[in-house]
């Protein structure tokens, strides 16, 4: 099956899939351990961030402003509002659907207050995050689609792969604590690789929203890269930061940016 000769929908998918299959890997680490240590997991949470703040500059941000750019010196209205837009929207969802933060006691869960179990609201919280990496991919490969210059597949490919990468802590990050607070192996691991079950969907999604309305493209690679600096600034860089290992998730957030700017230069 030769992938670039795909519709861009399906594309989405199966890179979406790829990305969710990822968080899986992840979330299976409690086969191979009850424990993670907390240096660890940290830097892992770091590395994510680097990642996530390196791809809304390279594969977001920077395209849209190209694409915008028979504005002229308004080219970066497009990605100004977009961006905007992205963070509000997450702001809103974090605001009103229920989740709790990885080592948050139960008491200080947010958004709409219910009865849920710790495991469901801890799984919301990492969906939260997944929502915008679905998008900021289905995107990407809809602007391949739409035959614009500053898309290409190859940049689509290193945007999946990068955002795969750091998928694989955070379903670690979701499955281990659940492990850790007696939780069986199997449904551990089961809520961690359900948090990244929103990834195809939104992707899917994002592809067919570019299609079907091209002008809004660059807005809508804003728009996911927004929403990724939202939750990268209000979740994962502070929990990353808030056990004593500050210096060490600083080092992993510089090697993901690093790997993420290397895969999306080098690739795209």
């Amino acid at each position: 099956m030769d992938f670039a000769s795909l519709s861009p929908v399906l594309q989405a998918f199966l890179a979406t899939c790829f990305t969710w299959g990822v968080t899986a890997l992840g979330s299976a680490v409690v086969f191979l351990a009850k424990d993670v240590s907390r240096k660890v997991l940290d830097v892992m949470l770091g590395f994510a961030a680097g990642v996530m703040i390196a791809a809304s500059y390279w594969s977001l941000l920077a395209p849209a402003i190209e694409m915008s750019a028979d504005l002229g010196k308004f080219a970066f209205v497009p990605a100004l509002v977009g961006f905007v837009a992205g963070a509000v929207f997450l702001r809103l969802v974090d605001r009103f659907l229920p989740h709790l933060h990885l080592n948050a006691p139960r008491s200080e869960a947010e958004g709409v207050q219910v009865e849920w179990q710790r495991s469901v609201l801890l799984v919301l919280a990492i969906t939260l995050h997944n929502i915008p990496e679905g998008l900021a991919v289905g995107v990407a490969f809809g602007a391949v689609a739409a035959g614009l210059p500053s898309a290409d597949l190859a940049g689509a490919v290193a945007l999946a792969i990068g955002i795969g990468i750091q998928n694989f802590p955070e379903g670690t990050a979701v499955s281990v604590p659940l492990r850790r607070n007696g939780m069986s192996r199997l449904k551990s691991f089961w809520y961690g690789q359900l948090s990244g079950i929103v990834e195809p969907i939104a992707g899917v999604l994002g592809a067919m929203a570019v299609l079907v309305a091209r002008p809004l493209l660059p807005y809508a690679l804003a728009f996911a890269a927004g929403a990724m600096i939202f939750v990268v600034v209000e979740e994962v860089i502070p929990e990353s930061q808030s056990s004593g290992y500050g210096d060490q998730a600083t080092m992993g957030v510089v090697f993901g940016f690093a790997v993420m700017m290397t895969l999306d230069v080098a690739l795209g």
